[in-house]
């Protein structure tokens, strides 16, 4: 066994059972690391103390080269870091030859959004007939109507809503929470909703939003109705519940063009984040140019 190789196998040690990480996380440090072992032992490296940035950055351009997402080598670089941390705390090495190693660069997707047509149709096409179907109108008018993410909706107390104020207290990622207005149409599906809540919830359950069991609806359930509720309604393409977030973002931001207030209510920490919305603005804008300006139509008529 090569010096390499045995400070690998007392970094996953260290792992498993110092850190107490799952048997799935340490699998995963293990496949990344005998991968990079491998090439390593190719190369002619066979101590933790020859290897430099060079040789990081030569490693994870052949990974990207032999088809790893570039958020793929992020994580095996992720995982090379922790790796040379462990071994520099040890006392094997002196620096982290794998700090500052950039990942290739990902291509940023777009988030996919309901024109606000698409968003009317879904959501003024929810049966209000029964308790289940006014629980879920409460619920869709509430996350549009706020830019809740999935998880937060169905995290919601009781206490953290006041329909008189118009507002909601979310408890968003990190445990942070924010104060966001709510929609009249959003106030007037969830005072429906909640008239025959009682006749679901259990004395102690303390969601807004509950299963025909009485308790917490989950999140798997509302992507289930919702996806059948889109086909129902006609909207024509898959539908989740973050796109009626996404389209919140970018519904607000293309009325407004208030970026700052668009990141104060979806509770994001970094602008960076809530700036993919110009993005899709841009496209917005873009295509009304390409159908209504002169020069745009005259050139698409002469093509």
């Amino acid at each position: 066994m090569t010096p390499l190789e045995l400070s690998i196998q007392r970094f996953l040690h260290h792992l498993h059972y110092e850190r107490g990480l799952s048997p799935h996380t340490v699998k995963a440090y293990r496949r990344d690391l005998a991968r990079f072992l491998q090439w390593c032992e190719d190369a002619g490296l066979t101590d933790a103390a020859a290897i430099t940035a060079h040789h990081i950055r030569r490693f994870a351009a052949a990974r990207h080269r032999q088809g790893l997402s570039p958020g793929s080598v992020q994580r095996v670089l992720s995982g090379l870091r922790s790796l040379f941390r462990y071994l520099v705390r040890e006392g094997q090495l002196r620096g982290n030859p794998a700090e500052g190693v950039p990942a290739p660069r990902r291509q940023r997707r777009l988030p996919a959004v309901l024109s606000p047509d698409e968003t009317a149709r879904l959501l003024e096409g929810s049966p209000e007939d029964d308790p289940l179907a006014l629980r879920d109108k409460a619920l869709y008018e509430l996350v549009y109507s706020s830019g809740l993410r999935l998880a937060e909706a169905v995290g919601l107390d009781l206490g953290r809503l006041d329909l008189g104020e118009g507002t909601v207290e979310v408890l968003g990622k990190g445990a942070k929470t924010r104060l966001v207005p709510v929609g009249d149409k959003a106030r007037q599906a969830l005072a429906a909703w909640l008239a025959v809540r009682p006749g679901l919830a259990r004395a102690d359950e303390p969601a807004v939003f509950v299963s025909q069991r009485g308790r917490r609806l989950s999140a798997r359930s509302v992507q289930a109705r919702l996806s059948r509720l889109a086909v129902v309604s006609g909207v024509g393409r898959p539908v989740h519940p973050h796109m009626l977030r996404h389209s919140f973002a970018s519904h607000l931001l293309e009325s407004s063009g208030d970026l700052r207030a668009v990141q104060e209510l979806l509770g994001h920490a970094d602008i960076a984040t809530t700036q993919v919305y110009t993005h899709l603005d841009f496209q917005h804008l873009a295509k009304v140019y390409d159908q209504a300006h002169p020069r745009a139509r005259r050139r698409r008529d002469d093509d």
